[in-house]
């Protein structure tokens, strides 16, 4: 079965923070940030969440940035820390476009084509 990115409800905003809204399915979670007009002003595309979990950052001032996510596990059985990103350079571009646009397809169309966009443009297959 396919999967399809779907619209959390209830999105926390966070004070300060542009206003985003948060679409997930089993393999990705796709953050979107808004301008004050309404435009697309960045996006964090976290992906293979089960397995190796790794996101794409995309901000219109800062540029890109792709990181794995360390889940914060404790592997001698402590106390769960908070997730946080970690250096992690390879990613293919053209897997995980394809993998994108087919669970996009209900996506509004600007979340949809910006995304898909800038996925094929960063180019950092190691």
């Amino acid at each position: 079965m396919k999967s399809v990115l779907r619209e959390n409800a209830n999105v926390r905003q966070i004070q300060g923070d542009p206003p985003r809204r948060w679409f997930s399915d089993d393999f990705f979670d796709l953050i979107v940030w808004f301008a004050p007009e309404g435009s697309i002003y960045g996006f964090q595309l976290c992906y293979d969440r089960e397995f190796k979990p790794r996101a794409l950052t995309w901000l219109k001032t800062g540029g890109y940035s792709h990181d794995g996510i360390d889940d914060g596990d404790d592997p001698l059985g402590g106390h769960k820390a908070a997730p946080v990103l970690v250096q992690d350079g390879v990613f293919n571009s053209t897997d995980i476009g394809n993998r994108f646009a087919a669970a996009a397809a209900k996506l509004p169309q600007e979340i949809r084509e910006t995304v898909l966009a800038k996925i094929r443009e960063f180019k950092k297959d190691l």
